[in-house]
């Protein structure tokens, strides 16, 4: 259940992120790159706040991030 849980949230930091990454679309890419990070780090920390293993978090912080991936790219396909 931690692990749903986790990805759940995480799927929301990463859905922050790309409104914020919309909203500053304008921007050099590196600052992209450091939002980016700066959006890893709270998922990994708020990961592994609830899991309490950092392996365990790692593995799950990247799981929901290919499945926002995914989701990301599949909607992309069939806007355009």
């Amino acid at each position: 259940m931690k692990v749903y849980s986790v990805i759940i949230v995480q799927l929301m930091i990463w859905s922050g992120y790309t409104f914020l990454e919309w909203l500053s679309k304008h921007d050099h890419p590196i600052y992209n790159v450091i939002m980016f990070l700066v959006f890893f780090y709270l998922a990994v920390i708020f990961g592994n706040y609830i899991m309490k293993s950092a392996r365990r978090t790692l593995f799950t912080t990247f799981v929901s991030l290919g499945l926002y991936a995914s989701l990301q790219l599949a909607l992309s396909l069939f806007i355009h």
